[in-house]
């Protein structure tokens, strides 16, 4: 029976420990020093907003993990020995291993601007990352918040539901319009302002500055304005956690290399979640994708191959989604912030709500590649096999109300969509 360690306790580490567990016998031990058991990541803003309580977070009871014969031990990895297969921690005992997976996720980015690390500027990925933010914002009535991706907005969101001012710094003419085509960025960037945030567009951290107790006074952008403020919140993205692996015979770009068996430079060991790094793209993928279901799926890929039967890394089509605010967002497939070659964008936006769809389609086949939808749900399970059967645009318009959640709502704007596109893209 073979002892396989998972240094990281989130979806992909808890993933390949409980599919491990399924299909085999083996001694399986889970380390993480941010909290005793698995938590849902993703609802963290919940239980600052009120939302929520943190005993509900746990997707599992407590006796859960002893009930499955899987260890829990909470501890920081220090080190690891990969000639004796060791960890060494923080404090305590080293622990041996047969195997050794890797799935310590991400942690918040730092770009070494001056005063990033005084007290009140803080990132929002952790558990200790929303305790110290408890802690910081309990007499906070300023915050600003550097970065436009989807972790500042709800940042953003967290902030105003407790009337602290908010002011967004975004590097791009409109919101995350380096993901987003630009009438959506220009949608979601009005929407956000709605909610009385300060959105400042084409706006970069220059410095932040203290008082004289250290904590932050205000920041200084790139234009040299000065904005006061008793909190930042550092939303620039984040990077794999991979820094305790530093100066280890691991081989280590921005995340830990692995090949499509999610295999290292190093035999029995293993790099699955944020902190992996494919060495081969897979399509058009990056190379790193902090992104749960990415996770799920390299979870239970390596728990097949570490109990006999070796499978590759198949992460399927690109989907996503997110909120920000009011407004849910999904996107199936690929739609770039500009149509790349023989691309077209078909963009359709409600005259009354914040209601939007870009669909991108080749221009010279008419092959549906990818949707974007805003305040309207869709169904996974049917974009998926469209993008698989590589249905026509001309087929997806025809048969969206399939795909829609809400079909009332769809047959509401259906003639307006077709109109729409009809006028748009008649000689498509």
């Amino acid at each position: 029976m073979e002892h396989i360690v998972i240094i990281g306790n989130g979806i992909a580490g808890i993933t390949a420990a409980r599919h491990i567990r399924k299909r085999s016998d083996h001694r399986i031990t889970v380390i993480s020093g941010e909290n005793d058991y698995f938590f849902s990541r993703t609802a963290l803003m919940y239980v600052y907003m009120g939302h929520m309580k943190w005993d509900h977070l746990k997707p599992y009871e407590d006796w859960f993990w002893e009930k499955n014969r899987i260890e829990l031990k909470k501890a920081w990895v220090e080190k690891v020995d990969f000639e004796k297969k060791k960890l060494s921690f923080s404090a305590g005992e080293p622990l041996e291993y047969d195997k050794l997976i890797i799935a310590t996720g991400s942690v918040y980015n730092k770009f070494g601007w001056d005063g990033e690390d005084l007290k009140g500027v803080q990132g929002l990925v952790s558990k200790q990352d929303l305790i110290e933010l408890e802690e910081n914002t309990a007499h906070t009535k300023k915050a600003v918040v550097v970065g436009g991706g989807l972790i500042g907005v709800e940042l953003a969101e967290m902030l105003r539901t407790r009337n602290i001012e908010v002011t967004f710094l975004v590097r791009e003419q409109a919101f995350w319009n380096n993901v987003l085509p630009m009438p959506e960025a220009e949608m979601i960037s009005e929407h956000i302002k709605s909610h009385g945030v300060d959105l400042r567009h084409n706006t970069e951290l220059e410095q932040i500055i203290p008082d004289e107790n250290g904590r932050v006074r205000a920041v200084k952008t790139k234009n040299g304005e000065e904005i006061e403020c008793e909190l930042v919140g550092l939303c620039a993205g984040v990077r794999p956690n991979i820094d305790f692996l530093k100066d280890s015979d691991l081989e280590t770009d921005r995340g830990v290399l692995v090949n499509e068996y999610l295999e290292t430079n190093i035999p029995s060991v293993y790099a699955i979640g944020d902190c992996s790094q494919q060495r081969k793209a897979i399509g058009l993928r990056k190379p790193v994708e902090a992104v749960w279901y990415t996770g799920r799926i390299m979870g239970e890929t390596l728990a097949r191959t570490l109990t006999g039967d070796r499978t590759a890394y198949e992460p399927g089509n690109w989907f996503n989604s997110a909120k920000f605010f009011d407004i849910e967002y999904q996107t199936y497939g690929w739609v770039w912030p500009e149509p790349r070659s023989n691309e077209q964008h078909f963009y359709w936006k409600n005259k009354t709500e914040p209601k939007a769809i870009t669909i991108s389609f080749n221009s010279e086949t008419k092959k549906f590649l990818g949707i974007n939808t805003f305040g309207i749900r869709m169904r996974h399970e049917v974009f998926d096999r469209w993008l698989h059967e590589e249905k026509s645009i001309d087929q997806v318009l025809a048969n969206l109300r399939q795909a829609n959640f809400d079909p009332e709502f769809y047959d509401s704007h259906e003639k307006e969509i077709f109109s729409s596109f009809k006028n748009n893209f008649q000689d498509v």
